[in-house]
């Protein structure tokens, strides 16, 4: 399964090509990142990442997957809508059975503690850091 939060349903993304090959996806829009939506209502925001855990939960309890990727969820972390402490309660009330892998920048030291791996992927050059946005087909 494909989890993915701070990200919208766009019509051709990543999300449609995964689905076309079988894999079970679960987008939380709701939960949309801080940083790209500054003024967002971070009352709101937590409350719906909190909602998504609650409904992630649940997909546990019911033991259908050995392997659950949940997109940007460190970013969850690193840009306060989740606390460091919240997050880690969250992963260590898996199934000892599954899987899970976790994207996002900003991994903190609890939550590399209590991982099975961690892979730091350092940005060099970037279209954003120009002003270019997402390209069809590249970032979406």
């Amino acid at each position: 399964m494909f989890v993915q939060f701070f990200k919208e349903k766009i019509a051709g993304s990543e999300i449609s090509t995964l689905q076309n090959i079988g894999i079970d996806t679960l987008i939380f829009d709701e939960v949309k990142s801080p940083f790209f939506n500054p003024d967002i209502d971070k009352s709101r925001l937590r409350a719906e990442a909190l909602k998504a855990l609650a409904q992630m939960k649940d997909v546990f309890a019911r033991e259908d997957y050995d392997l659950i990727v949940l997109d940007e969820f460190i970013c969850l972390i690193s840009e306060g809508v989740l606390a460091e402490e919240e997050a880690a309660g969250f992963l260590l009330a898996k199934p000892s059975g599954l899987e899970l892998v976790l994207t996002g920048k900003g991994a903190t030291q609890g939550i590399i503690d209590i991982a099975d791996y961690v892979t730091d992927m350092k940005n060099i050059k970037h279209p954003y850091e120009r002003n270019l946005g997402a390209r069809k087909g590249i970032e979406f």
